[in-house]
């Protein structure tokens, strides 16, 4: 038994197929398939149902995967620890980006942080809030950069940004006008809003709900840009993330307004692994990322 079984086993659980979990681990179907039956044998328990089309894990197997995915994450911690790259901004660095965050973002920090820091490697994956806690719980990511919300209380969290929402309208509704709209004024409007799974969603209807507006539930967007395109073409308003904002006020036929009492906002963070021993390259990450967002 080694860590690579571990491996072996964690990666057919989350492909279900052997020949794709094969292929995440750089070996031959056969191999991984091998190695799983040695593995079996050598605990003495049966790990999969060899019966089905599918790959099915028994109890035991599913138990033992949990334990799997612990001990590979204890074992990425011990090597973080054992690089003695702790406090120095070198070598591989895996960070998680959700997508109302990764795209406005990364342009500003990614020239930065090869400027200061030469002999880091980023690796940037973007993916929606669950399935990145997944991958941080998992070892696979170092940290996230995300909106702080309830999955990422278990993790430990750097503050990095408080970030205003404002409400985007098509240029000839009434409120492009102003410089500022009150949040009561949403009451009995309908909204357009992201689809299920991302966090902003979730965040910017609790505003509306508290104001009185109500979610159109003809229309999920999949992307912050969808959204900005139908408040263009007439087909509602919706608030977004001052990120994602223009320099201009009207823009591609869509106006950005302020929105008050109380200003709906999402707290950024660097969350990371409480037992991670990368804690100064975190802090130093979400330095340079304060840094970059007070210019603009």
């Amino acid at each position: 038994m080694n860590i690579r079984d571990f491996e072996y086993l964690v990666a057919l659980a989350e492909h279900n197929h052997f020949r794709k979990a094969a292929e995440a681990c750089f070996v031959s179907q056969p191999t991984l398939s091998g190695q799983i039956r040695k593995l079996e044998d050598e605990i003495g328990t049966a790990l999969l149902e060899r019966s089905s089309r599918r790959v099915l894990f028994t109890d035991a197997g599913l138990q033992l995967v949990g334990q799997a995915k612990r001990v590979l994450s204890e074992v990425k911690t011990f090597r973080d620890m054992a690089s003695g790259q702790g406090k120095a901004m070198t070598g591989p660095m895996h960070i998680g980006f959700i997508p109302t965050v990764g795209p406005y973002l990364l342009p500003k920090i990614v020239p930065v942080l090869k400027e200061q820091f030469p002999e880091l490697e980023l690796f940037l994956h973007e993916a929606q809030t669950n399935q990145l806690v997944r991958q941080l719980e998992d070892g696979k990511l170092d940290c996230l950069v995300l909106a702080s919300v309830a999955e990422t209380e278990p993790f430990k969290e750097i503050e990095v940004y408080e970030e205003p929402l404002s409400i985007a309208v098509p240029c000839d509704h009434p409120w492009a006008k102003l410089d500022k709209v009150d949040m009561l004024e949403l009451n009995g409007k309908t909204v357009l809003a992201l689809g299920d799974g991302h966090c902003l969603r979730d965040q910017a209807l609790g505003f509306c709900f508290a104001a009185g507006a109500k979610d159109d539930e003809r229309f999920k967007a999949t992307s912050l840009e969808t959204l900005r395109n139908m408040v263009a073409a007439g087909a509602g308003i919706t608030l977004l993330p001052e990120l994602s904002l223009p320099k201009e006020k009207y823009k591609d036929g869509v106006c950005y307004v302020k929105a008050t009492n109380p200003v709906p906002s999402r707290s950024i963070v660097v969350a990371y692994r409480p037992g991670s021993p990368l804690r100064a390259r975190f802090e130093q990450l979400a330095e340079a990322i304060k840094q970059q967002l007070e210019k603009k």
